[in-house]
């Protein structure tokens, strides 16, 4: 496997009265075995398309040419979505580019998921037209912010390529009748279809999450590979204890079942893991949250939040569930030079290199939490990158998929969130038209 799970500092026998008693973490992983059998139904009878995604390459070739033109032919690409449509597509992209461009060169992703209207502004006045090219995704090609984003920008890129400015555009949506899909087809925009029946948040495998990362040079087939092993693990699990994700499920509604454990914090000790920890977040609230049940994700990311979050998960209340994702960077970075100071209170940096000390962080923050009785679970990987960060995406779907049915809720439906749309369509359509400047 990719990655390995550690779980002992879950239970009572490490960490005290706070942890799960064996018997009733074994009693919820029982009950996991039914949606183990559904999953297996499912990716058999091939009516979970999720599950066939780790498998396929014939939507690869499609997405490769649309991304090697945009990065041939664009100085920057703007991707248009919100939430799922756009979560992926950051959390692949991070390990193409940490902040300062791709790694290679080319052309540098920007993602935009909100219509603040003064980030627009800046957008459109730093950027040239000429040489932005632009992906708006909407699986139902309705979405209002990214449907008012991309009229916005087209408008903008018409300033100066006229007509001819909708080349430069790509839209991913349904296969099906849509504002997006007339817009698209209306300007010339190259169109690639969202599966009717994979989510926005369980998207991150296909082309919506893919085609962004693609731009910045990454491995698609790896990160596929990295996916079909965690699965192929689970669907081969005889028994829910042989298959990781069901582990974690079972782990995480025992300890809110058992222990009151209403919070889950995921705080991976990698930067460029803090976009994951966000689709993380999405994906566990809008598959779980619903008739009364779930639990509240929280993103940390070390070492930075053990500086203004830790003093609460060690000292504030037991509430909450701990997962820390840690890398093989102890031997990484650059060394620290002990020459320039003759403090001996840096001796213990000295000749060091930087990725020991994000190591010697990370473990122990754990241990810390186990020692103040915090059910704490680790996820370790060797080395990041995109089969490690596949298997990491398909685990905590899966685990998501298996706890929601430990819990009796549907994890693809979002009810409340649709509910929302409609309130605010209903308010904007109301107001009347702005004035032309």
């Amino acid at each position: 496997m990719p990655y390995e799970q550690i779980t002992e500092r879950c239970f009572a026998s490490a960490i005290g009265p706070s942890g799960l008693a064996r018997e009733e973490f074994d009693r919820v992983l029982a009950e996991a075995a039914p949606a183990l059998d559904a999953l297996r139904r499912a990716h058999d009878g091939r009516t979970m398309p999720l599950l066939a995604l780790p498998a396929r390459r014939d939507d690869l070739d499609p997405a490769r040419r649309v991304a090697q033109r945009l990065a041939r032919e664009a100085a920057d690409v703007v991707v248009l979505g919100t939430g799922g449509s756009s979560l992926g597509g950051q959390t692949l992209y991070a390990l193409c580019d940490q902040g300062f461009g791709p790694k290679g060169g080319g052309a540098r992703v920007r993602f935009h998921d909100n219509v603040d209207p003064a980030t627009f502004e800046a957008l459109t006045a730093a950027l040239d037209p000429a040489k932005t090219a632009v992906i708006a995704i909407s699986k139902s090609g309705t979405t209002a912010e990214t449907l008012a984003q991309l009229l916005v920008l087209l408008a903008w890129a018409r300033q100066g390529a006229g007509s001819a400015a909708g080349g430069r555009f790509v839209a991913i949506t349904e296969a099906k009748p849509s504002p997006l899909r007339r817009l698209a087809e209306a300007h010339g925009m190259t169109v690639l279809d969202h599966d009717p029946q994979i989510g926005g948040r369980y998207s991150v495998l296909s082309n919506v999450g893919l085609l962004p990362a693609m731009v910045g040079g990454l491995d698609a087939q790896r990160v596929r590979l990295g996916a079909s092993e965690v699965l192929k693990e689970t669907l081969a699990a005889r028994d829910p204890s042989e298959s990781a994700p069901a582990v974690g499920a079972a782990l995480s509604v025992a300890l809110t079942r058992y222990k009151g454990a209403g919070t889950t914090v995921l705080m991976p000790y990698a930067d460029r893991l803090e976009r994951f920890a966000l689709w993380f977040r999405q994906l566990w609230a809008e598959s779980l949250g619903k008739n009364g049940a779930g639990t509240t994700p929280i993103r940390a990311v070390g070492t930075v939040d053990q500086h203004s979050q830790l003093q609460l998960y060690l000292d504030g209340p037991r509430d909450k569930m701990y997962t820390l994702v840690l890398t093989g960077c102890a031997g990484e970075g650059p060394e620290i030079d002990g020459s320039l100071g003759a403090d001996p209170e840096l001796a213990y940096l000295a000749g060091k290199k930087m990725g020991a000390l994000m190591d010697a962080e990370g473990r122990a923050t754990v241990e810390t939490l186990a020692r103040h009785g915090r059910p704490v679970r680790v996820i370790h990987i060797d080395k990041l990158e995109e089969r490690t960060l596949g298997a990491l995406l398909m685990h905590f779907m899966l685990e998501t998929i298996v706890a929601a049915r430990l819990l009796g809720v549907d994890p693809f439906d979002q009810p409340a969130v649709e509910e929302g749309k409609e309130i605010a369509r209903a308010a904007l359509a109301g107001l009347a038209p702005a004035a032309s400047s």
